[in-house]
């Protein structure tokens, strides 16, 4: 299982939210990039990166922070937020990110996640947030009656290359991930699932591991704290 530390960006500084209120922020340091390289040097294999501004606005904000940090790390680089549109995809990748994150589109425009899948094979992933199983887009503002599963089995076909899955009460709130329902998602589809929202420290990691089926981890505001180390985790997770 891979460990994904997360980067979440806000006004060019990195941040982290409490269950997606940009009101209820903390910042965590103002060198998105200086950043980016402490988890590289740390040895992770990923980093997860989000435009938490371009996810309510609808377009990339933090584009000078991505650019940074694409410029200071080696290590493949995921981003998600505000990316919704095949013009915006393609320049995201030609920049060097290794993988686009569709949320909002993927509920509002399914077929431009087909499109975006079939022609850059690998490089898009479909993010699903959820609230109490249902999906919420536009920065988790706003609210549908789609659920969960049901948006992650309509794109079993459309090759994309995983699925991060986000627990919208759990994340920030360091009380650990959702297990059961991103186990449960891991188990409806063949697309691999990453899990996202909690995890707050080994024991997490381990129990996501532990479920044998979810592919990766995202955790963010842990590590900045140092509730989960992360050289140690990822040795541990490698072992």
């Amino acid at each position: 299982m891979i460990l994904y530390p997360a980067i979440d960006l806000k006004d060019g500084q990195c941040v982290r939210l409490l269950r997606g209120e940009m009101s209820a922020a903390t910042v965590f340091g103002d060198d998105p990039a200086a950043q980016a390289a402490k988890f590289a040097a740390a040895g992770c294999e990923w980093l997860h990166l989000v435009d938490l501004n371009g996810a309510f606005a609808g377009t990339p904000v933090n584009a000078a922070a991505v650019e940074a940090i694409l410029s200071a790390v080696k290590v493949p680089c995921q981003l998600g937020g505000g990316i919704r549109d095949m013009a915006t995809i393609e320049m995201w990748l030609k920049k060097g990110l290794a993988r686009v994150i569709l949320g909002t589109v993927a509920v509002e425009n399914p077929d431009l996640v087909r499109q975006a899948a079939k022609a850059f094979p690998g490089q898009v992933a479909v993010g699903i947030d959820a609230r109490k199983g249902f999906v919420a887009t536009k920065g988790w503002a706003t609210e549908t009656t789609v659920q969960a599963t049901d948006l992650a089995r309509s794109f079993e076909d459309a090759g994309v290359a995983a699925i991060i899955y986000t627990d919208i009460d759990r994340d920030g709130a360091m009380q650990g991930p959702n297990i059961e329902a991103t186990e449960a998602l891991s188990r409806a589809v063949s697309i691999p699932v990453i899990a996202s929202g909690g995890v707050s420290r080994m024991e997490d990691l381990i129990a996501l591991r532990d479920t044998g089926t979810i592919a990766g981890a995202i955790s963010g505001r842990a590590l900045y704290d140092g509730a989960i180390d992360l050289t140690a985790a990822l040795e541990h997770l490698r072992a």
